[in-house]
């Protein structure tokens, strides 16, 4: 089977590491020029919470040819016509495409490629690119989860090998309710990467003081409600039931939703959003499809969501060049 990640940033250089290292063949391939000749030069260097050099089979675009059996996709969301379009013509026509984007992007490549073609991945840590050829990975060893889904009613033929090749970096999930999977991510990217990218800090910096705690408890509890408005029912994400803790209809369950906050992010507190990434390097972010869908999806069941649709603003307006991220930006949610 031929089998490779496409977009092979930080997470996918990291997880492509991971199966080369424990015994998997796939291949890498990103349009960063100087990030692929580093891999193939010196290898995947992988930083943080762990350390080690493992050598890859890496590519770019203009070097693809043949058909593939599994593709891993990693690139953003806002290229998914046009990206998806392109890889339909390299992938086999019973081979499937497991994205790992943020937001609800099953759908839109469904519509592009089929349904019955279509796999879902959400990952439980993060990871930063530090230079070409070097990622650092930013949760605990501990904490390497996948949670794998179908929208389809019969999963494909190659579910069982996404599975295998998974498992040779972490635990996996499968879900059989994967929207609701998708939404538990999505909540934890609206509130965490949401204020990462505002205040241009990290996870465990954007819940640590008071006042930017309370914009993420207000833009988790804006989460539960759409999805409760919707008929969703949000999964657990590593065990822990995240509605259970963190929603609150009284005083009380509201104080403790505020008081856990820091220890339910604890394992990825050094995780900087992607979209801050994308941010510091001028480049425009998926905050629309993020922050953006839980706004989306307020606004069809009728739930509103003002701090939602404030960090799009503010997002928005950082990538014009009218705001930087920083702490000054909480002015903006009173």
């Amino acid at each position: 089977m031929r089998i490779a990640i496409y977009g092979a940033g930080s997470l996918g250089t990291i997880l492509g590491a991971y199966i080369s290292k424990n015994g998997g063949t796939i291949e890498l391939i990103n349009r960063n020029k100087a990030h692929i000749e580093a891999l193939k030069t010196k290898g995947a260097e992988i930083v943080g919470t762990v350390n080690f050099n493992q050598p890859v089979v890496a590519y770019t675009p203009e070097e693809m040819s043949g058909v593939y059996d599994i593709i891993f996709l990693m690139t953003k969301q806002q290229h998914n016509n046009e990206v998806v379009s392109m890889l339909d013509k390299f992938l086999a026509t019973d081979g499937v495409m497991v994205t790992f984007q943020n937001g609800l992007p099953e759908v839109q490549i469904a519509s592009i490629i089929g349904e019955e073609r279509v796999l879902g991945c959400t990952v439980a840590w993060g990871a930063t690119l530090k230079a070409p050829g070097v990622c650092e990975l930013t949760s605990e060893p501990d904490a390497l989860s996948f949670s794998l889904g179908a929208i389809s009613q019969s999963r494909s033929k190659h579910f069982a090998k996404v599975k295998e090749l998974l498992e040779l970096m972490g635990t996996v999930d499968v879900e059989e309710n994967f929207i609701g999977t998708r939404w538990s991510k999505l909540l934890i990217n609206a509130a965490f990467s949401g204020m990462s990218a505002v205040l241009g800090c990290t996870f465990g910096e954007a819940s640590a003081p008071r006042e930017s705690r309370r914009v993420v408890q207000a833009l988790i509890k804006e989460c539960i409600d759409v999805c409760k408005a919707g008929g969703i029912r949000i999964e657990p994400v590593q065990g822990k039931d995240i509605v259970k803790l963190l929603d609150y209809s009284n005083p009380l369950k509201r104080a403790f939703s505020f008081f856990i906050i820091p220890i339910a992010i604890r394992k990825h507190a050094k995780l900087k959003a992607s979209m801050l990434q994308d941010l510091e390097k001028g480049k425009l972010t998926e905050v629309d499809a993020i922050n953006g869908a839980v706004s989306d999806y307020g606004r069809k069941v009728g739930c509103p969501t003002p701090m939602n649709d404030r960090v799009v603003e503010i997002i928005h307006n950082i990538e014009q060049g009218k705001l930087k991220p920083c702490f000054g930006n909480l002015q903006y949610f009173k």
